[in-house]
């Protein structure tokens, strides 16, 4: 599956120790550019999370993602984990890759205003 939209959040970085040896961990919010925005928190595991260094705050992103769902105790938990990342946008044009016809590009993204939760002239859904 793939996702599109713009780095919201970097979250800090995670490390630990399993039975496998060390661990990294780090979670990033995008944001869709969907008529009723969605923001989706995305987890990269080891080497992954190098890339993620090269991303900006409102930088245009898409991310080819796994997701999967796990029952523990009789509750179910979700984790959406990206294994390929590339930017979207003028920015990171170039011949070799342009941006796929149809995909947004940074500037084509709207910034969320929390003013738009209480504008009565967007709708009549509080969302």
């Amino acid at each position: 599956m793939e996702i599109v939209g713009k780095v919201t959040i970097k979250l800090p970085q995670q490390t630990g120790e399993g039975k496998n040896g060390s661990w990294v961990k780090q979670d990033f919010v995008i944001e869709t550019p969907d008529q009723y925005p969605k923001k989706v928190c995305i987890s990269l595991w080891g080497d992954k999370v190098k890339e993620l260094e090269s991303y900006q705050i409102g930088e245009g992103i898409k991310a080819s993602i796994n997701i999967e769902s796990r029952e523990f105790n009789g509750k179910w938990y979700t984790d959406v984990k990206a294994w390929k990342m590339e930017k979207v946008g003028a920015s990171s044009q170039s011949s070799a890759h342009p941006t796929p016809p149809g995909l947004p590009s940074s500037n084509d993204i709207p910034p969320f205003l929390d003013s738009d939760l209480n504008n009565p002239e967007n709708g009549d859904l509080p969302f």
